[in-house]
């Protein structure tokens, strides 16, 4: 990834998020930009293939395209010690059709200072942020509880209406811990 002219100290909701082009799983480089074209959006998401709870979404997101069109998807892999054999098996061992992209080392995922997965971003054509956070509050929608985020969040920006909710808490899997980086046994 090569930061562009718009890395900043900190994300904002409403100013742009910086491009990257990061390797697919199955060959190939993919950018941001590329994502983007002819579509209105995309959600970027924050993955990992060990997350148990990113694998509660893995219908949701084989799904996504046949859904949502007009919003281009994109789960990036960014979990510390994550390879390429890793991530392609999770993706055998449980059918995982979207597109997938390695971040080795978490640099995207630090550039756009995301800690955990998964956690999913709204982006206009433009690359302007308009949601960040979870993709629903971790209940199931047949529970009485269940409050979605993501879904809301596109609907309102398809249909050209402000976000009513831009931010919320993301619930799972660290990226990088300092439990990673502890010296095995001797």
């Amino acid at each position: 990834m090569s930061p562009s002219a718009t890395s900043h100290i900190k994300q904002e909701i409403g100013a742009p998020v910086d491009d990257f082009t990061l390797t697919a799983i199955g060959g190939g480089q993919t950018s941001l930009q590329s994502i983007l074209e002819a579509k209105r959006g995309a959600v970027v998401l924050f993955w990992s293939g060990v997350c148990s709870h990113c694998a509660r979404y893995d219908g949701y997101l084989n799904g996504f395209a046949a859904q949502r069109p007009q919003v281009g998807l994109v789960a990036l892999a960014s979990r510390h010690g994550e390879t390429e054999p890793h991530i392609r098996s999770a993706m055998d061992e449980r059918r995982l059709t979207f597109p997938i992209l390695h971040d080795p080392g978490g640099k995207v995922a630090k550039a756009w200072f995301t800690q955990q997965t998964p956690r999913a971003f709204l982006i206009d054509s433009n690359r302007i942020l308009l949601y960040r956070g979870a993709i629903d509050n971790f209940k199931f929608p047949e529970d009485p509880e269940y409050i979605p985020y993501l879904e809301p969040a596109i609907d309102q920006f398809l249909a050209g209406e402000p976000q009513t909710r831009n931010e919320t808490a993301s619930f799972g899997c660290a990226i990088q811990s300092i439990y990673y980086n502890l010296p095995k046994a001797l």
